[in-house]
């Protein structure tokens, strides 16, 4: 029989073994922002963002039914940096250490990305530039939609409607995307060259950091102040999150939005909504879930199977300013209320249930939504 001394030493030993095996347990577990599943080959995916709805909604979930189409035994690293360049770096070389075989990044910043390619190639792993393209690094491929054409697409938009509605020259605010997104320089460098060729003026034009809604809101509120609520006659937003801090701002401020025609982009369910029932005038459509991540998902299944991508996918070259990169670049397409049936809701990428839920059916049936 074992004495007091011996029971208690034996016991010690056994809830010492107990706490290492959680302890392992817990090593191995997702976070909130970083997780892996499956065996095989390594697939990192690392996502810059979560504000913007669509990296959680879309982007994720249909790059890794692909994947697992494609490859049954292939697992994906997944991690999302919140607006955060240094986390991004630190789930890259978490990435590499864990044995990805492939990078499919889409960077915070397009510019500082470029040490996480460096990296990469130290260790042989191609890397593939995902809806940004990452500056001034050798990337294998870049995978997105031809963006300053979505910026085009935008102001061309909100030009008409202003001509429309008997206020050709705007004046218009302009909220651009985050400074650090090499897209979004394109998003303005479009819509400005746009507006500029229309007679649009630009009264006062701001760079949302992080994409923020609540900075877009704010930098309204300041537009609002500067020019009066009757001083503007459009607003340009670079996408739906800051179309809705800008809605935001004109509802508080007495401003009726349906008034002011807003653009948007990426096609979030609030956005859609919103174009419903007229507070946002349009947005533009990206068929993410039907072209983007599954492309981008074939072309890192072939990489990492040590292949080449499928022939016909890549049908461009876009220079990054230290190579020409093979590029798939998809067509965007503007979105009203009028053909939100035959973009969105024929693509599934939201449902009519989940556009005309609750207070939006009576909206949806007055537009035909169906």
């Amino acid at each position: 029989m074992y004495r007091g001394g011996e029971v208690r030493r034996a016991l010690v030993i056994a809830l010492g073994a107990i706490a290492a095996a959680l302890l392992v347990a817990a090593c191995g577990s997702s976070s909130s922002n970083s997780s892996s599943s499956g065996g095989g080959k390594k697939i990192a995916l690392l996502l810059p963002e979560s504000k913007t709805a669509r990296y959680e909604s879309q982007d994720r979930p249909h790059f890794e039914q692909t994947v697992k189409k494609l490859c049954s035994n292939c697992s994906i690293i997944y991690s999302n940096a919140d607006q955060d360049a240094s986390k991004q770096q630190q789930q890259a070389e978490a990435a590499i250490t864990n044995g990805a075989k492939v990078l499919v990044l889409d960077p915070v910043d397009a510019v500082s990305a470029g040490a996480i390619v460096t990296r990469a190639k130290q260790s042989k792993i191609p890397v593939i530039s995902y809806d940004r393209l990452i500056q001034k690094a050798p990337v294998d491929y870049y995978v997105s939609f031809d963006n300053e054409q979505v910026g085009k697409l935008q102001g061309q938009s909100l030009a008409t409607v202003l001509k429309k509605q008997g206020s050709p020259t705007g004046p218009v605010v302009q909220i651009n995307g985050a400074p650090t997104d090499s897209n979004a320089a394109l998003f303005k460098k479009g819509s400005t060259a746009t507006l500029n060729a229309q007679n649009v003026k630009i009264a006062k034009s701001y760079d949302t950091p992080d994409w923020s809604n609540d900075k877009a809101q704010q930098e309204m509120e300041q537009a609002i102040t500067g020019l009066g609520k009757t001083g503007f006659k459009g607003v340009y937003a670079a996408n739906d999150g800051t179309a809705g801090g800008a809605i935001a701002a004109m509802k508080s401020n007495g401003v009726v939005p349906k008034n002011v025609p807003t653009t948007g982009q990426d096609a979030e369910l609030a956005g859609v909504q919103r174009i419903v029932v007229g507070d946002q005038y349009m947005t533009v459509y990206k068929a993410v879930g039907v072209q983007e991540a599954p492309d981008a998902a074939k072309i890192a299944v072939a990489l990492a199977q040590g292949k080449k991508p499928p022939a016909g996918l890549v049908n461009k070259q876009m220079n990054n300013g230290s190579k020409s990169v093979p590029s798939v670049i998809l067509t965007p397409v503007a979105v009203t209320k009028n053909n939100i049936n035959s973009t969105i809701i024929k693509d599934k990428f939201w449902t009519k249930a989940q556009i005309c839920s609750g207070q939006y059916a009576s909206a949806c049936k007055a537009a035909g939504i169906q």
